[in-house]
């Protein structure tokens, strides 16, 4: 079964950059997807960025797009995330998704589009 670790959390001041990881046990297919969504105190979850494991199509919020970027590692079956320019309306816990994608060339962005999650990592940014 395939689990998922995430890892590099934080805090960080506005402006700032963090990089998460998200260690896949097991060998992703090649329909597989990886994806984070965060969720805030009082918030829904709401989806960040995916990507498909095979040709690296991605997908991000538009809230994100241009500051962050979701990347894959194949050789150690590990997705990113890179976080930059961070603001204080980031702060969330980040959770690394993970499932076969139903269209590879243009990866879910809903929660129910993955099956499998990681246990969250809390990013805080302060103004």
């Amino acid at each position: 079964q395939v689990q998922l670790v995430e890892s590099g959390g934080g805090s960080v001041q506005a402006g700032g950059s963090l990089r998460l990881s998200c260690v896949v046990s097991g060998r992703p297919t090649s329909s597989y997807g990886m994806a984070w969504f965060r969720q805030a105190p009082g918030k829904e979850r709401e989806f960040v960025a995916a990507i498909a494991w095979s040709g690296g199509a991605t997908r991000y919020a538009d809230t994100v797009k241009g500051r962050f970027t979701i990347s894959r590692e194949s050789a150690k079956n590990t997705a990113y995330l890179q976080m930059s320019s961070l603001k204080p309306e980031d702060t969330a816990v980040y959770y690394c998704a993970g499932g076969i994608l139903m269209t590879p060339l243009s990866p879910a962005t809903a929660s129910h589009g993955y099956n499998v999650w990681g246990q969250g990592t809390q990013v805080t940014v302060s103004s």
